[in-house]
């Protein structure tokens, strides 16, 4: 059994008026991996969600969470 890790991804980058591929290669990843993490198909390593976190300025938190963000908290993002 996978254990669902949700995140906000999708709604900081947006926020930020960053690209998939902008974002991916400040993080160093293909771009195709920044899809794969936005939808939820891939969790990403602990150092790697650290430099998400440290990328948009904010607490590993504010982008990941084992229970569903709520659609306004990731819409006002």
């Amino acid at each position: 059994m996978t254990e669902a890790v949700h995140n906000q991804i999708a709604a900081l980058r947006v926020g930020r008026g960053v690209s998939r591929r902008e974002f991916a290669d400040a993080l160093g990843v293909h771009y195709q991996t920044v899809g794969y993490l936005e939808r939820g198909e891939y969790n990403p390593s602990l150092y790697l969600a650290l430099r998400i976190a440290e990328f948009f300025e904010v607490s590993v938190d504010v982008v990941f969470s084992i229970t569903p963000f709520p659609r306004e908290t990731a819409q006002s993002a």
